[in-house]
């Protein structure tokens, strides 16, 4: 279950540099990095909450103290990695969602995603009836 806790800490480190990169490219410009490098600052901005969201779902799920299936917890880190990557490769790649290679690999990050918070929640849900 500590991959949860690694996992928060990757995510976190990704809202930090994503919220350094917008700060650069929306009130220091950099020629080059906002408009050029940056092309999409509103995805930039979906992908830094979706990377917070996740981390807290990894601390909380960490956080209950329930034994967990590690498989799930696996899933569950690189779903929190790869789904808000969707975003950040979008706001690098105005032509993301034309291109099959990123439909596949957002396909995979969100199986990833639902079976690891799916296994987790039914998980959950045992415990708590059991325990009540």
């Amino acid at each position: 279950m500590e991959i949860l806790l690694v996992g928060a800490v990757l995510m976190i480190a990704a809202i930090l540099m994503s919220a350094w990169l917008m700060t650069f490219a929306k009130w220091f410009p950099i020629p080059g990095i906002d408009g050029g490098f940056l092309k999409d600052y509103k995805t930039m901005i979906r992908a830094h909450i979706d990377f917070a969201l996740m981390a807290l779902f990894c601390l909380g799920f960490y956080a209950t103290k329930v034994e967990l299936p590690v498989a799930a917890c696996w899933l569950v880190v690189i779903g929190g990695m790869t789904n808000p990557g969707v975003f950040v490769v979008a706001a690098f790649d105005p032509d993301f969602w034309a291109k099959p290679v990123w439909r596949v690999y957002s396909l995979l990050s969100f199986i990833a995603t639902t079976l690891g918070f799916g296994w987790i929640a039914w998980t959950l849900l045992r415990f708590a009836l059991q325990a009540g």
